[in-house]
């Protein structure tokens, strides 16, 4: 008789199936990374019988937290580390990522009197404890493993209360399971995997850090993500000593929260008010110029919105857009220009959010026509005052989403005056609120 089995294969970067082994998957595009699949063998439905539970009868309590001291770090995570949990954090080279889990490891150790094992295939011992006596972090409770073997590292764990572990990288580690060069797809999949099993098996949180493409991207196999609890991405711009951090998944919290750390000569330092980053409290009107109250997250943001309009020299005038989408420009400048009457068709327009926070709040709509608009007419916008819409193509002016959180942030800093839709049904004492049904009507003044 034939043999009527099918052979199956699967990507090891993004999991397609197929029965066909081809060099180039499908799905991904990624080149050679077809494997045999191992199915199971049958069995019988009745011996097979998932054990099913009705979930209200779970006896569920909120997971308790381990506190890295790190307040910007905590709040991003939802509230510290979980036992058992597994992080994963993205970032360029040299954007301190090695830095933040180094203090944070420091900070637990002393905190909780407990050891912590920070591990390291990248650096020496003599690397690390240099780096750990420069943000004084260094502690008899903080232990430092250098090498690639991650199988040596963990037995560490063994029979020892750690509080947590740190893996940096899992692109520079190897597992005696897998062969394979470090950093290849085979093995950053059982790295993960192995320090997921480890955690769960000690009941502590494990924090890897994983390296990034050219692309922004975590490198490895997809999938990589999906094994962990937390996946954080932290960022900055290279001429600037501030850096972002965030969640793009959480199984433990919200991934709406921002954390903004300042790097210096003794580490990462968390920034509390962090609207004084992207506004310079200029009090001096300036034509095109306009605040708003940004939301990043649950963090409100003063957000500076600067337009220059230019006599063009062009057949097509030039739209150029830094901090706001280029296409969300042409379009509030179309509405500017059809629903209230003022022409930009001779001019170049260029908007900038300044201090380079770049904007995807629709709030941010109503300040960006002010500033269009201020810009086109060279007429000053009425200084303390802070702009909060978004705008429709009919030209009405639509409410916000947080408008109690904005305006106790734009009375906090001083702003006296709230441009808002007619529509917000609210009340903030100290500030006044002025409501407008239609943009023409917010930029009567201009319109000229």
């Amino acid at each position: 008789m034939a043999n009527t089995k099918i052979t199956k294969y699967i990507c090891s970067e993004c999991g397609h199936v197929t029965t066909t082994k081809t060099g180039k998957c499908p799905a991904c595009n990624s080149w050679g990374t077809f494997q045999i699949l191992d199915e199971p063998p049958p069995q019988s439905p009745v011996q097979n019988l998932p054990r099913v539970k009705i979930i209200s009868a779970l006896d569920v309590k909120p997971p308790a937290r381990i506190a890295t001291g790190i307040g910007e770090f905590d709040r991003v995570l939802g509230g510290g580390l979980v036992p058992g949990g597994v992080v994963l954090i993205g970032g360029q080279p040299g954007i301190g990522k090695s830095t933040l889990l180094l203090q944070a490891a420091g900070s637990v150790a002393k905190t909780y009197d407990l050891p912590v094992l920070y591990i390291s295939g990248e650096e020496s011992d003599a690397q690390i404890a240099l780096r750990a006596s420069r943000i004084n972090t260094a502690g008899e409770k903080l232990y430092i493993y250098s090498g690639a073997n991650l199988e040596d590292a963990l037995r560490n764990l063994d029979g020892n209360n750690f509080a947590f572990v740190v893996l940096d990288s899992v692109q520079a580690m190897t597992t005696g399971n897998d062969s394979g060069w470090p950093g290849t797809v085979t093995q950053v999949r059982a790295v993960a995997q192995r320090m997921v099993d480890c955690a769960r098996e000690h009941n502590i949180p494990a924090v890897m850090i994983g390296h990034i493409t050219k692309d922004g991207k975590i490198a490895g196999p997809m999938m990589l993500e999906h094994m962990v609890d937390t996946v954080l991405n932290f960022s900055g711009e290279g001429y600037s000593s501030y850096r972002m951090l965030r969640a793009v998944k959480n199984r433990y919290g919200s991934t709406d929260e921002l954390g903004v750390f300042e790097m210096s000569g003794g580490g990462l330092i968390p920034v509390t008010d962090k609207s004084g980053l992207y506004w310079n409290r200029d009090d001096s009107a300036v034509a095109g110029v306009a605040m708003t109250i940004a939301l990043e997250g649950n963090t409100p943001l003063a957000a500076e919105i600067q337009t220059l309009a230019v006599c063009t020299v062009f057949q097509y005038p030039r739209r150029t857009s830094r901090g706001i989408e280029l296409n969300r420009f042409q379009l509030l400048t179309a509405v500017i220009d059809r629903r209230c009457g003022i022409g930009a068709n001779n001019y170049d327009l260029y908007i900038n959010v300044a201090g380079g926070l770049s904007i995807q709040d629709p709030s941010a709509d109503l300040p960006s026509c002010a500033a269009i608009a201020s810009a086109l007419r060279n007429i000053p916008l009425q200084a303390g005052t802070c702009w909060l819409g978004e705008v429709g193509l009919a030209g009405e002016v639509r409410p916000v989403t947080r408008i109690d959180l904005r305006l106790k942030e734009a009375a906090r800093l001083g702003f006296h005056t709230a441009v808002v839709s007619s529509r917000e049904q609210v009340k903030f004492d100290g500030i006044k609120i002025v409501r407008v049904t239609h943009l023409e009507g917010a930029l009567r003044g201009l319109a000229t």
